[in-house]
């Protein structure tokens, strides 16, 4: 190989290439500590410096997109740890390093304290892949436990609503920087498996210092983690930041974007799947028809033809039946007009005929009963009216009414129609319109 490459004549850009590509993948990720020298920022926003110590210097690169991630301000002479990849500039033919994450030196103790707990947590079988589960192929709801105001849930949401935009996001509001936030974020936990609100949680945010991911290395979120009952996706920082909680997680996603693309199928590729496996099923059933209908051709060409025959059968068939429909329909001719005989001759026998008969007469002769009953009525009726008023003017009752009285002796009941016929001394009865009196005599007047 290398007597090829001192044979063979190259041109500047072909070397460049390949020193450029031997440099990548020798160099894929690394971590570079130094001091901020040279910053530039042009027109493009791109920042660009060199990280330098006492030795030697290396030319690096913040591109614009990944500066939204920065815990500060980028300055001259500050002492920063930059993570990233090898790369050629190959117009300049400079090799320099392309940054991902700037963080503020002096994280010792806490990468300490981190690897202490990592070698923990994994002899307990806390990172054992034997128990992590896997995601559902298409989430019902998906929970994110992120800030509602870090790039990272943007990016999120963007790349959810482009991949599938039906599945609805329930965003748990917690701090993910600062004291407090890793128990904010066991709550939004404890709270997302006690009211079942997902199918998968998502804990997210973007990058920083390690201080800045300093409560996802928390022993009690990650014990949390592990006790969920939902499957949990962990896309904290970069690619290159590493976390207790994407340890312990059921999936460990390297950016937001990817957390999204590992919890939600791409919807149009998921139809494109469809319509290619409908096709396939279309063309595979049609294959078989084709064959079923070749196996009934082979199987009737072996058989003798029985058109023949079966016209035989369907023409004595046809004569029959017209046989048939003609008998049939005298005989049911016959017993229509003997039916139609018969229901007459009924009718007029009918005892409900002649039923109704009796009763329509039954019926004259009741009103006329009562007509002649309501003529005798009335004409009586007027005559009793007329003896009553007679009787009524001669009556002696009708004279009590008008204030008259009848004076009877008690001893024999005769009526005493002149004083002399009674003595001082006598007992008189006298009868009013209502009641009567009972009197003694006391004294007789002539007229």
């Amino acid at each position: 190989m290398n007597d090829f490459h001192a044979n063979r004549v190259q041109t500047v850009a072909e070397v460049t290439r390949s020193i450029r590509g031997l440099l990548e993948s020798a160099f894929p990720f690394v971590t570079v500590a130094g001091e901020v020298s040279n910053l530039r920022r042009p027109y493009s926003g791109h920042l660009y410096f060199t990280l330098k110590d006492r030795e030697a210097q290396l030319k690096a690169v913040l591109f614009k997109a990944q500066q939204r991630y920065l815990d500060g301000e980028l300055a001259e002479g500050r002492e920063v740890v930059c993570r990233g990849r090898i790369s050629v500039y190959e117009p300049r033919g400079d090799y320099q390093l392309i940054v991902d994450v700037v963080d503020a030196r002096g994280a010792g103790a806490l990468q300490a304290a981190f690897e202490e707990l990592k070698e923990r947590l994994a002899a307990e079988g806390l990172f054992d892949p034997a128990r992590k589960r896997p995601l559902p192929f298409l989430p019902r709801r998906v929970a994110v436990i992120t800030s509602p105001s870090g790039a990272a849930l943007f990016d999120f949401l963007k790349i959810a609503g482009h991949r599938f935009a039906a599945v609805p996001i329930t965003v748990v509001p917690v701090r993910v920087q600062g004291e407090g936030a890793a128990t904010e974020m066991v709550e939004a936990l404890r709270r997302v498996n006690a009211a079942a609100l997902a199918d998968a949680i998502v804990l997210c945010r973007g990058g920083g210092s390690l201080e800045d991911l300093w409560p996802f290395n928390d022993e009690r979120l990650a014990r949390a983690i592990h006790a969920s009952a939902i499957p949990v996706v962990s896309a904290v920082g970069h690619e290159v930041d590493f976390t207790i909680a994407d340890f312990v997680a059921d999936h460990r996603a390297p950016t937001p974007t990817a957390a999204a693309e590992a919890v939600l199928p791409d919807r149009a590729a998921l139809v494109r799947w469809l319509a290619e496996r409908a096709g396939r099923l279309s063309r595979a059933m049609a294959r078989h028809l084709q064959r079923c209908r070749h196996q009934v051709d082979l199987e009737r060409r072996a058989l003798a033809d029985p058109s023949l025959l079966l016209a035989n059968f369907l023409l004595r068939f046809n004569q029959h039946q017209g046989a048939m429909h003609h008998a049939m329909r005298e005989r049911l001719r016959a017993a229509g007009a003997c039916h139609a005989g018969l229901s007459l001759r009924l009718a007029e026998q009918s005892p409900g005929r002649r039923l109704a008969l009796s009763r329509s007469e039954v019926g004259e002769l009741g009103r006329r009963l009562a007509m002649l009953i309501r003529h005798h009525l009335e004409r009586h009726g007027g005559r009793l009216e007329r003896a009553a008023g007679l009787l009524d003017a001669v009556s002696p009752l009708a004279v009590l009414f008008r204030g008259y009285a009848v004076a009877r002796r008690e001893e024999d009941g005769r009526v005493i129609r002149e004083s002399t016929a009674v003595a001082p001394g006598d007992r008189v009865a006298i009868l009013l319109h209502r009641g009567r009196l009972n009197c003694r005599v006391e004294e007789t007047l002539d007229p």
